[in-house]
């Protein structure tokens, strides 16, 4: 008697494992009925937002509101994935933001490394690119280099918006507001969303270590489609 009850008890506490066990395989289950794929992360955590299929390629932000509230300059740095083209605000290990960015193109490319945001400015104009205008004001060339391209007689040189600048080298290279493209497009800057660069910005100072890794670009056309850096 002892022995038939002692094999229900296991038999029951397999059982359990069985059905504990299927319950997860729902809980992950990466297809639906009709087997097209579906996200098992709870929607609106960083987990979920990875494993949607669009990412990285995807245009959206994620943001975690309580963890940004307690970053600032001094818990704070800032990592760019040349590979897939996201830019992330770090608080220690974990991402605060994790943001779309368009990084240079082969020619003009990003340096990769460790830096520090040694300038910030809101409101920059670049030097270098930007547009050329004649005397009467018509625009003659839309992605010009100052360095190169001359300017007409009583025309002008305007350098390219880079609003909420942060510098990392001498030589020009910095991360601003700028279009984003998925794909690397600009003169070797690092281009961010115009609604999250501010945010980025806020959270830094000069100083705050900046580690660009390297990566191969996504698929996509490299060209410079836009007159800022």
């Amino acid at each position: 008697m002892m022995i038939f009850r002692h094999g229900l008890q296991i038999l029951a506490a397999a059982c359990v494992l069985v059905l504990a066990n299927c319950a997860n395989q729902s809980a992950l289950a990466t297809t639906d009925e009709n087997g097209d794929p579906v996200n098992p992360y709870t929607p609106g955590t960083y987990d979920h937002f990875k494993a949607e299929k669009t990412y990285p390629k995807t245009y959206n932000v994620w943001k975690d509101e309580e963890l940004l509230a307690r970053t600032n300059a001094e818990n704070s740095y800032i990592k760019v994935n040349l590979k897939t083209q996201r830019g992330f605000l770090m608080n220690g290990d974990e991402v605060v933001i994790d943001y779309p960015i368009c990084s240079g193109t082969t020619k003009n490319p990003t340096p990769t490394g460790s830096y520090q945001i040694t300038e910030k400015i809101v409101d920059k104009r670049s030097n270098k690119y930007g547009r050329i205008y004649d005397a009467e004001g018509d625009l003659v060339k839309s992605n010009a280099d100052a360095t190169k391209d001359e300017i007409p007689e009583g025309g002008k040189f305007v350098g390219a918006s880079m609003r909420y600048w942060m510098r990392l080298t001498n030589d020009g290279v910095g991360h601003h507001i700028g279009p984003v493209r998925r794909y690397r497009a600009s003169h070797g800057c690092i281009r961010g969303p115009s609604k999250t660069v501010p945010t980025v910005f806020s959270k830094v100072a000069i100083g705050t270590p900046v580690l660009i890794e390297s990566g191969v670009a996504p698929a996509g056309d490299e060209t410079v489609l836009a007159n800022n850096g």
